[in-house]
């Protein structure tokens, strides 16, 4: 069975009920973390996962919020003892910049440190990047302040998908990576440089002809509005809900 987890849904300004934007997607042998803000290991045992299961993890762009996790994550899982290798995911302009990072917190000292491949993406095109028994992943620059990508996962034994626009401006990427899925998660930080607003996530799955639409990263707390499932609803009739802290989405047939 495969399922998707949202581990924080709000935008760049968490609050106490709400993480910075990220994800995990658990199959049977891969469980693939999507960014990693915050303290990856409290959510994921939050969420009821060990976070020693990790295979993988899928850093979307260079962005405090949707990056600052990675080291702490990395130490931890060095502290604790891991030995099997974990893959890592992301433009060149992404990973460039996290092997920096982690240079400065001078990495290549601690002894013993558990292999980790980097994997770098190209910036054109759609790309598959992920196969496992479970499921396949694809990759797709999107239209973000800095290289950003988008993702489609295509579920094998339900034959169900699912697109996360990333951080993005409305953009055909995007229209392309949802085309006929299951569900499409989208941002909605608001209409600015970067962003869309959560109509222009809603006309965006209407192209799309996606079943379902699920708000991501869109202002939380005191910066709130509770609009935005009838902004969305003002250019997509499907079904449209906001994505929250620990909603799992069930791709073995079920999503609830």
């Amino acid at each position: 069975m495969s399922k998707l987890i949202i581990l924080g849904a709000s935008n760049a300004i968490p609050t106490l009920e709400s993480e910075n934007t990220h994800m995990v997607l658990v199959g049977t042998n891969r469980m693939v973390l999507v960014d990693c803000g915050s303290n990856p290991i409290l959510r994921l045992e939050k969420a009821g996962l060990d976070f020693n299961n990790l295979t993988d993890v899928i850093v979307t762009h260079f962005h405090p919020d949707h990056v600052s996790g990675l080291p702490l994550l990395l130490l931890d899982m060095w502290l604790m003892g891991r030995k099997r290798s974990l893959n890592i995911y992301g433009l060149h302009h992404t990973l460039d910049r996290v092997e920096d990072l982690m240079g400065f917190y001078g990495w290549a000292d601690w002894p013993h440190f558990f292999p980790v491949c980097f994997n770098r993406l190209p910036l054109d095109g759609m790309e598959p990047f992920l196969e496992c028994p479970d499921f396949n992943i694809t990759g797709s620059p999107v239209h973000h302040l800095i290289p950003t990508i988008g993702l489609r996962v295509d579920f094998k034994d339900s034959g169900q998908a699912l697109a996360y626009s990333s951080d993005t401006e409305p953009c055909e990427q995007v229209v392309h990576l949802a085309a006929g899925v299951d569900v499409l998660i989208h941002e909605a930080a608001g209409a600015s440089l970067g962003h869309s607003s959560a109509a222009q996530a809603g006309e965006i799955a209407a192209r799309a002809e996606a079943a379902a639409l699920y708000l991501i990263h869109y202002p939380t707390g005191r910066f709130a509005d509770d609009d935005l499932v009838a902004q969305a609803k003002s250019q997509f009739q499907g079904r449209i809900a906001l994505a929250r802290d620990f909603m799992t989405l069930d791709f073995s047939g079920n999503n609830k």
